[in-house]
This record gives structure tokens, C-alpha cells and sequence, in this order.
């Protein structure tokens, strides 16, 4: 009982870290167009972080839970769930460190995914949600990078005649409801991660049913979903500076036309990837996004290249990385 208790304390305090580390997700081009103050703006995404709550079913947690195939009366798989959360803390606070926008999702996966193979193999992975996640590894830049592009495209024709005060002016106020939009999306898809974990732990200890469902109307199961967005909300509020300023500074100057172009592409792909179950990216999605919008009025020459093909790297890393850090945890503990 006590290993599950403090595996859950260490899930709650992964998804403080994930706010924290993605906060930069949420806020970077609202702050980096100056359509709000800093201090404002984390209370702004932190605020709609939290009422993601009641917008997005927990179609992510579910999936997440069902990552690493063990069956949750082994002794060892509270164990592997806590190796592989701090295998994802590991990495997620090297990575801020370094101000590096990785995926605390992917870390999460990594972890899960190196822990639960030190345990048992290979055969213990659950391989149909590996590879979808790890294809929208892929998909959601993709998605965030399209639409950023094309929203872009369309504001710039529909606001041609209009003088460049006015088009600031709107999308001032417009740069409002699509980061409120983005932060609802970064707090459901987010948030859900860890729901999944500490479901999944609270099964292995027995203290709920694997077929209890994880829902706001479910007293057994409800507070779960409220600690994890309060906690997802109270990192966020806390910031993570680093990484805005590799997001909304380092990669493409933005204004809040483009600022606008990029949260709205991000959050379209969040709510699709949430409503599908999808564990996905935010800082991929958003990432992306931010050069979709950028290419449009920004010569390519502008775009810092070197960042982000750091950036770049960071990705395809955190998922290997994540995982060796995990295993060794695991080894270390279990012995």
C-alpha cells in the first residue's frame, strides 16, 4: 500500500512538472506577440487547463493504462509505473534544463515503455498503442504544421484590405480565445496521461476495479480527474520561461495574426487527437504550427533552422532516452 501511495504522489507530481515544462505550450506566442503580460498569461492557460475538465471524455487515460500489458496483481507493476515516472521526470527536467520544448507525453510512454520491458521483455508491451502514438509522433506536427499554413493563408486574404492597425487590433482580442482554445486542448489530452497512471496503480493495489470507469459522475473515480487537471493547471501556473522563449522567440518572429494562426491549428489537432484517444505532443503540435504560420510572411532565410532542428532532435530522442533512464530506475529499485 505504500508503494501505491507514493507512486500516486509521484504521478501528481509529473503532471506539476508537465504543466511546468509545457506551460511554454500554451503561452509562448500569446506572451511573444505581447497580446498578454507573462504573469497574466499562465493564469490565463492555467485557468482553461483546468476546465478542460468538463469539455473532453478521458478517451487518452484509457489508453495510456493500457500501454504496458502486466497483469496489475504482479507485485512489480506498481514498480514498473513508478520507474517509469521518474524516467519521464528525469527527462522531461533535463530537457526544460536545457530549454528544449520536448514531449512530456513521450517521456511518459518512454518511461513506461523501458520499465516495463526491464520487468518482463518485449512481449509486455501493448504494441497497437505504441505504434499509433508513436505515428502521431509525426501526424500531429503535420496536422499542426498544415493548419497553421492554411489559417494563415485564409487571414491574410480575408483581412488584404484592411490596414496592418486594424489586423492587430482584431487579432489582439482573437489571440485571446485561440490560446484559451489551445490550453483547453494542451489540459484535456495532457491531463489525461496521467489519470490513466494512477487508474492503473490504484487497480494494481486494489483499491478499484479494472472496470470502474473513470468519469466526473463516478465518486470513486472523479477525484482523480479533478487532482490531475489541478495539478496539470498549478504547473502551468508556475511557468517554464526556457522554453518560451525557444517557442515563441527563437523560431520565427510572430505577431498576433500569426500568434492566432498557430493556436487555432494547434488546438483543432488537440481536440481531434483527445476525442480519438490519441496521446499526441503538445509541444510537437504546437511547434509546428508556429512554422506553418511563420513561412507564410516570414522568408525562409528568417526561420532559425539550427533551433529547430535542435528541437528536432530533442523528439526523436525522448522516447529512447526516457525509456534507458526508466529501465535503469527499475533495475536499481527492484534490486
Amino acid at each position: 500500500m505504500t508503494l501505491v501511495i507514493l507512486t500516486v504522489i509521484i504521478a501528481i507530481i509529473f503532471d506539476i512538472i508537465n504543466g511546468f515544462h509545457d506551460a511554454a505550450n500554451s503561452i509562448a506566442t500569446v506572451v511573444s506577440t505581447k497580446v498578454l503580460r507573462p504573469s497574466i498569461a499562465v493564469l490565463w492557460a492555467a485557468f482553461f487547463n483546468f476546465i478542460a475538465i468538463i469539455i473532453l471524455a478521458p478517451h487518452v487515460a484509457d489508453t495510456i493504462s493500457k500501454i504496458v500489458i502486466i497483469d496489475p496483481k504482479d507485485a512489480s507493476f506498481v514498480l514498473v509505473i513508478l520507474s517509469g515516472l521518474l524516467g519521464a521526470i528525469a527527462w522531461s527536467l533535463f530537457t526544460w534544463w536545457k530549454g528544449l520544448p520536448s514531449s512530456s507525453s513521450h517521456a511518459l510512454i518512454g518511461g513506461l515503455s523501458g520499465a516495463g520491458i526491464a520487468f518482463a521483455g518485449l512481449d509486455v508491451l501493448h504494441y497497437d498503442l505504441i505504434l499509433l502514438t508513436a505515428a502521431f509522433i509525426f501526424i500531429s506536427p503535420l496536422m499542426g504544421f498544415i493548419g497553421g499554413f492554411l489559417i494563415m493563408l485564409g487571414n491574410y486574404f480575408l483581412f488584404q484590405k484592411s490596414t496592418p492597425q486594424k489586423v492587430d487590433k482584431f487579432f489582439r482580442r482573437g489571440q485571446l480565445i485561440s490560446a484559451a482554445f489551445y490550453s483547453i486542448g494542451h489540459g484535456a489530452n495532457d491531463a489525461q496521461k496521467t489519470m490513466g497512471v494512477i487508474f492503473a496503480v490504484l487497480v494494481a493495489g486494489g483499491l478499484l476495479a479494472p472496470e470502474e470507469p473513470l468519469d466526473l459522475m463516478n465518486p470513486k473515480t472523479n477525484w482523480i480527474i479533478f487532482i490531475c487537471h489541478l495539478a496539470m493547471a498549478f504547473g502551468t501556473a508556475i511557468g517554464g520561461w526556457r522554453i518560451v522563449k525557444t517557442l515563441g522567440q527563437k523560431i520565427t518572429p510572430l505577431k498576433p495574426i500569426g500568434g492566432f494562426s498557430a493556436e487555432t491549428s494547434g488546438a483543432i489537432t488537440l481536440f481531434i487527437a483527445t476525442w480519438g484517444g490519441i496521446p499526441v505532443s503538445t509541444t510537437h503540435t504546437i511547434t509546428a504550427a508556429i512554422l506553418g504560420a511563420g513561412i507564410v510572411n516570414t522568408p525562409l532565410s528568417k526561420i532559425k533552422w539550427l533551433v529547430a532542428t535542435r528541437i528536432v532532435w530533442a523528439w526523436i530522442l525522448t522516447l529512447p532516452a526516457s525509456a534507458l533512464i526508466a529501465a535503469a530506475i527499475f533495475y536499481i529499485l527492484n534490486w
